[in-house]
């Protein structure tokens, strides 16, 4: 069937999430590469995902973390240089399925501190007819309950909806629910994807 609503993934979809270049960038990449093997940052994301405070968490990692304590608190005090930049062809995919009259929806691990924050930087985000955020919500995918209270919410079928996200267990989750899905890439296959799909013309997927 035609998706009757369009949901994405943010991070690594609409707006670039890659820490370890930022922190090439701040401090090199000798350095960078000793606090990733030191420090689980992506743990720390994903409590931060899934409800922890986002100031908080950055906080109580630096002191637990004391030689990299500078570079763990840019995740609090520099948060819209890191999640960035916006991802120009799938910002115009979005715009261009609400200019069908699209439902478009975003479902996304990404904590109730630091999302405003992202929301505020790049305007898209505050255009959402609906938006899932785990730290909200205090679930976070791929657990089969995050997309069963995304059903209940919007009241669609499950096969009603399309959805696309850039980490395999997040499609496979959904697709296991019935959920329609795309794993992103590259703007260019999402584009393609939603043309097949017969929610948009080659010409509006440009």
């Amino acid at each position: 069937m035609t998706p009757q609503a369009v949901i994405f993934d943010i991070g690594n979809v609409l707006i670039a999430w890659q820490p370890e270049r930022y922190f090439d960038r701040l401090c090199g990449a000798s350095r960078r590469r000793a606090m990733f093997g030191s420090v689980d940052i992506h743990a720390m994301m994903n409590r931060i995902d899934a409800g922890a405070d986002f100031g908080a968490e950055a906080a109580r990692m630096a002191a637990v973390h004391p030689d990299f304590a500078s570079e763990l608190m840019h995740f609090r005090d520099h948060w819209c240089d890191i999640a960035q930049p916006a991802i120009p062809h799938s910002v115009r995919l979005m715009t261009a399925l609400r200019a069908r009259g699209v439902p478009v929806y975003a479902l996304s691990n990404f904590g109730a501190g630091n999302f405003p924050l992202s929301a505020a930087q790049f305007p898209f985000l505050r255009q959402f007819d609906r938006a899932y955020i785990s730290g909200r919500m205090g679930l976070i995918k791929p657990d089969p309950a995050i997309y069963a209270a995304v059903e209940a919410d919007c009241g669609l079928l499950p096969e009603a909806l399309f959805f696309t996200d850039d980490r395999a267990e997040n499609i496979e989750a959904a697709a296991a629910r019935g959920w329609q899905v795309h794993l992103f890439e590259q703007p260019e296959g999402l584009a393609r994807a939603l043309v097949t799909k017969g929610l948009l013309t080659p010409q509006e997927a440009t």
